[in-house]
């Protein structure tokens, strides 16, 4: 299952079957193995699953059993490295919105290729993909001194923009400007975009190192543990549900409706809703809910209103969109990254409440307070968590391209960290599981309705 190749010297590839306790695995072989030291560092692996459920027949283990149980290389740096640093010319790029801890990681994979490996030759593609073709924006030299306050700084000084993937254009520039390793910073369109990249590489039989740190704020990567910024994220969303529930404790039936990022998953909203304790409600896109009836949000947040005189509401940006009326227009309308345009689910809700107490409490006194922290969230600096994470995601990826792996991301899986193949990464999905022991958390600390109508 794994499919992430190495670079050799002749420039082709090859993959290699291993077994670790009479359990099947798969995984690459190393370009340069040759002492045992080296074999026991490639026979080192991470388990992507851990936990299984021995009662059921799918759960239990045999030695005959067919199923193949994945693991990846363990991240780390390697006895012997395939690329010369004086030879090695490195671009880094940015692509989609931002999070925390963008300038971060790019300071870390400057200060690791010099500091670490000597390399000298590093530049910043600047804005986004389109960068590596565009005729107005020429790559940005990087050096440790250039980048040694980055990581104090919020959003990306290299730029980032949506869009503008260019297959052709992007792979011949890498070759035109002889970059032999690539590092792109990205979310899930960006890491299509990476496979794509590094599949026409092994195509031209060009020696060059792809790997990918998958950036997204919303947690929605796959396979890894978590994404970096997603707990920046977080922090920062406690601060708006704390500023919602002082509007609306204040208020005569006031409500405090904060919405937080998660266009697929509401991973923030429901972390955010764990840590903060404030909240009453937590909507997330993983969990259809519905207005009126027995049962319906209506009904809670009247029930809460009359004991408490205050609630506050939290919902991802992704939850309800299909109950908000689109026009023809809007249910087309697409993004630079080919993303469905969502639609203001506050906004929707805030008006929706309106009429809801205008039509069964007339001449009541009653109050919104919609909050939307989108932006703040996004352009702050990484906090220390975030930062310490953002530095070993960027030496492990430096660690894995030195020693000849491409096509690659790099990333703690069970808390370890690994070199997962890039279309692994791509087509994977980290939904908010509602039957889990999390959501379970949630209906516990919030007491709210799980909206299965009867």
């Amino acid at each position: 299952m794994i499919t992430e190749c190495i670079i050799n010297g002749d420039g082709k590839t090859k993959l290699i079957k291993g077994k670790v306790e009479h359990r099947q695995y798969k995984f690459p072989s190393m370009a340069l193995s040759k002492s045992k030291r080296e074999v026991e560092e490639e026979a080192n692996v991470i388990l992507r699953q851990i936990v299984y459920d021995l009662s059921s027949a799918c759960g239990a283990f045999s030695d005959s059993d067919p199923r193949v149980h994945v693991a990846y290389h363990r991240a780390g740096p390697r006895k012997q490295i395939f690329f010369e640093p004086k030879n090695t010319r490195a671009a880094i790029v940015t692509c989609g919105g931002l999070c925390p801890g963008l300038n971060t990681v790019i300071r870390e994979l400057v200060v690791g290729l010099w500091e670490l490996y000597g390399v000298r030759q590093i530049l910043g593609i600047q804005a986004g993909y389109r960068g590596f073709y565009s005729t107005t924006r020429n790559p940005l030299v990087l050096n440790p001194k250039m980048v040694r306050g980055w990581h104090k700084l919020g959003g990306t000084v290299l730029e980032t923009s949506r869009g503008g993937f260019d297959l052709h254009q992007i792979v011949d520039a890498i070759q035109t400007n002889a970059f032999n390793q690539v590092y792109i910073i990205g979310g899930d369109g960006t890491m299509r975009g990476a496979v794509e990249i590094f599949d026409e590489i092994q195509r031209r039989k060009i020696n060059v190192g792809v790997v990918g740190i998958p950036k997204t704020v919303d947690n929605d990567v796959g396979i890894i543990d978590r994404s970096f910024g997603f707990q920046t994220a977080v922090e920062m969303a406690q601060q708006a549900i704390s500023a919602a529930h002082v509007e609306a404790e204040s208020a005569v039936n006031g409500i405090g409706l904060v919405k937080l990022m998660g266009r697929s998953t509401g991973h923030i909203a429901l972390h955010a809703t764990l840590s903060s304790r404030d909240v009453d409600c937590c909507l997330i896109p993983e969990m259809e809910f519905y207005l009126e009836g027995k049962g319906g949000l209506v009904e809670f947040l009247d029930n809460r209103l009359k004991e408490n005189g205050h609630a506050v509401l939290v919902v991802a940006e992704g939850a309800g969109q299909n109950m908000i009326p689109r026009t023809a227009a809007q249910t087309e309308e697409r993004d630079e990254s080919g993303n469905l345009v969502f639609l203001d689910v506050g906004s929707w809700l805030k008006t929706e409440l309106k009429k809801w107490w205008a039509r069964d409490h007339p001449g009541e006194l009653f109050t919104v307070k919609y909050i939307d922290p989108t932006y703040m969230i996004r352009a702050v600096p990484a906090n220390a968590t975030d930062n310490l994470y953002c530095t070993l995601l960027a030496h492990s990826a430096i660690h894995g391209v030195m020693a000849g792996y491409t096509g690659f991301v790099s990333g703690p899986i069970n808390g370890n960290y690994a070199y997962i193949p890039l279309e692994d990464v791509a087509q994977a999905t980290n939904a908010v599981n509602t039957k889990d022991h999390k959501w379970a958390w949630v209906r516990t600390v919030t007491n709210q309705p799980d909206f299965v109508k009867s």
